[in-house]
């Protein structure tokens, strides 16, 4: 199944961004309609390809396309918005976890995606050990580290709750939309298509005149050396989500988004190699809870992966 190779490679590539993220970005791009801005700006570059790829899809498809592109612009003010005003201890894990869960769920109803016994059993270690790694106690260096970027505080966490929840959900009818999408049409085509209904989303944020101010004085802040890293690290993303787009295109739109605890796995790999060889940046729990947490969490993850090749 090339699809989870694919898919893996994705999750570590993202692994990778998040990381950068913190270390590369703290502070930078402070505010979250900017960063939303940037994400779907940047993402736009495909459009380079069109040339060669694109091909005219009909009205219906079109309109389609455009619809799901606008979708991953919202479901990431969303989720930012969730970051900023919640807790990251209950948010984190909201989203990671049931992310998965409305992908299968829309999956089923609308893709009529059928599982074997053992996908069934693989979607569920998956699923449990993607929990098992967002729910970290607060306290893990990792988590805490990464998340202090998005300028945290315990408050309206009930609102941040609903918000994450109308996040997780748009993620999972962005990502099945695609794969429906996909169903009829080429690959890169559909996928330039779908980036230019999250250009279209993310231009559109320039019209209100507080938003347009906002997001031009965060724009401001990228003028100096950090900027060459930041477009780097948006031009790596874009990599990574190339190939989970990919990966949606030729397997399973669910088992590619349970596949996102492979995500956190890495991330708690390449965080513990920093954390050994670079202990300034940072610190990781190894009290012996979060040590068998992790182990656990991870080999879950692992038979999981077992399952769905098998």
């Amino acid at each position: 199944m090339d699809w989870i190779i694919i898919a893996i490679a994705a999750y570590l590539i993202l692994a990778i961004v998040n990381l950068a993220d913190k270390f590369l970005l703290e502070n930078l791009v402070p505010s979250t309609k900017t960063y939303a801005f940037l994400v779907g700006v940047l993402g736009a570059i495909v459009v380079v390809l069109a040339p060669w790829f694109l091909e005219w899809p009909g009205f219906f498809l079109l309109l389609g396309n455009l619809i799901v592109g606008a979708l991953f612009p919202i479901a990431l003010l969303l989720l930012y918005h969730a970051l900023k005003i919640g807790d990251a201890s209950k948010i984190i894990p909201l989203i990671g976890g049931m992310m998965p869960v409305f992908t299968i769920l829309l999956a089923l109803l609308f893709l009529g995606e059928v599982f074997t016994g053992l996908q069934w059993l693989a979607l569920f270690l998956l699923l449990l050990g993607t929990v098992l790694l967002a729910w970290l106690p607060s306290g893990h260096s990792l988590w805490t580290k990464v998340l202090i970027w998005f300028g945290l505080v315990k408050q309206k966490n009930a609102i941040a709750i609903l918000t994450a929840l109308g996040a997780s959900f748009i993620f999972a009818v962005f990502f099945v939309g695609t794969k429906y999408l996909y169903l009829d049409q080429s690959f890169f085509s559909a996928f330039i298509w779908i980036r230019f209904g999250t250009l279209l989303f993310s231009l559109s944020l320039l019209i209100p005149k507080k938003i347009r101010a906002e997001i031009f004085k965060g724009l401001k802040r990228l003028k100096n050396k950090k900027s060459i890293l930041f477009f780097g690290n948006q031009g790596l993303a874009a990599v990574g989500f190339l190939l989970q787009n990919y990966a949606v295109f030729l397997g399973s739109v669910a088992l590619v988004s349970a596949l996102q605890g492979v995500q956190y796995s890495f991330l708690l790999i390449l965080g513990g190699l920093i954390s050994v060889f670079y202990p300034k940046l940072l610190q990781e729990d190894i009290s012996k809870g979060v040590i068998i947490q992790k182990i656990v969490a991870v080999s879950l993850i692992s038979l999981g992966l077992y399952f769905i090749v098998s």
